[in-house]
């Protein structure tokens, strides 16, 4: 049995929220009694972790624990549009929205605190449940800043809008402003490639991308992962076939996906280049994180057995075939040189 390694690598960017149209985004978010905060906003989550990141965002930006937020219902017969959950665009849109909503919150909650204490509103900081005046010894919970707040007739809730400054792309060139924000990446794969059965075993991927300011990292490496993970699959095994408009690959006994053992091993390089638009600098990572996987798998069989597979998935009997093919070429370059 030969078993030859390979590595290749591939460089992507990628544009961040809806494609050649203006995307928005609303949000309301309430301090509220005993100084927790509500999210409401009409966001879907599908598995990506966005629920967890707008709690840290509000968190943040208000001065409480995440575990004191509270994401509302998402049905947009009650809650401002949030748009669909794809493009990569939850933590951009939606995440800039909550920011500001809850940026909106706080200084109506500032503004009745300054004139109470009787000083500069840009004095007061919170953190962690508490707010306070720097320079001097007001220091209050948050429970009761909202109780003085609500006391004084103001209720501390704030609003948010976040659109996009994009265009279509013109007819006779393509010119234009599609995407507002962009994300680039870079990985490297490591294959080992059966030159007897045909089979490629990726053994691991080094992925650095660059996702803005990372909200919550070990969710931004989950991402990356999965994405590579999805991207092994469209590589190597997943075939979706159809016949006479009927599919022939109906269930995973023909329609083949990654198992755990197919899972190479992932290391993940977070790049923090903030975006100079949005209030927080995030971006985004999701669909951006597969897309150098699959070209860095191909150049990491080329690196491996010198044939380049032109169609995916690279399934064993498409590697045997360029195989068969080279091994032919090379023996008429041999015998052309011969003569």
């Amino acid at each position: 049995m030969a078993r030859k390694r390979g590595r290749g690598m591939a460089a992507s960017w990628y544009g961040i929220a809806r494609t050649a149209t203006v995307d928005r985004a609303g949000a309301w978010v309430e301090i509220d009694d005993g100084g927790t905060a509500k999210v409401i906003t009409g966001v879907t989550e599908i598995g990506e972790g966005i629920l967890t990141v707008l709690a840290q965002i509000a968190a943040q930006e208000v001065g409480i624990r995440p575990e004191d937020v509270t994401i509302g219902d998402n049905d947009t017969a009650r809650s401002p549009e949030a748009a669909h959950a794809g493009a990569t665009r939850q933590t951009y849109m939606i995440g800039n929205v909550v920011a500001l909503a809850a940026r909106d919150a706080r200084a109506k909650l500032d503004a009745v605190l300054a004139k109470e204490w009787n000083v500069d509103v840009g004095t007061i900081k919170a953190a962690g449940g508490e707010i306070w005046a720097e320079g001097t010894n007001h220091r209050i919970e948050m429970s009761e800043a909202v109780h003085l707040s609500k006391s004084r007739g103001v209720v501390p809730l704030g609003s948010g809008s976040f659109g996009t400054d994009t265009t279509g792309l013109a007819a006779d060139d393509g010119a234009g402003r599609p995407w507002q924000a962009y994300v680039f990446g870079g990985q490297v794969a490591e294959v080992e490639v059966d030159t007897v059965t045909g089979e490629v075993q990726v053994l691991g991927i080094w992925a650095a991308h660059d996702v803005g300011r990372a909200v919550n990292p070990r969710g931004v490496e989950g991402q990356i992962e999965g994405g590579i993970v999805q991207a092994v699959g469209q590589a190597l095994m997943e075939d979706y076939k159809t016949e006479k408009g009927q599919t022939t690959t109906p269930g995973f006994a023909k329609y083949i996906l990654p198992t755990s053992l197919d899972v190479p091993k992932i290391t993940s390089v977070i790049v923090e280049d903030p975006d100079p638009i949005g209030p927080l600098g995030v971006k985004g990572i999701g669909e951006p994180a597969m897309v150098p996987t699959i070209p860095a798998i191909m150049n990491a069989i080329y690196d491996a057995i010198g044939v380049r597979i032109m169609s995916l998935p690279a399934t064993p009997e498409k590697v045997l075939s360029a195989l068969r093919e080279k091994r032919n070429r090379d023996e008429e370059r041999a015998r052309i040189v011969a003569e």
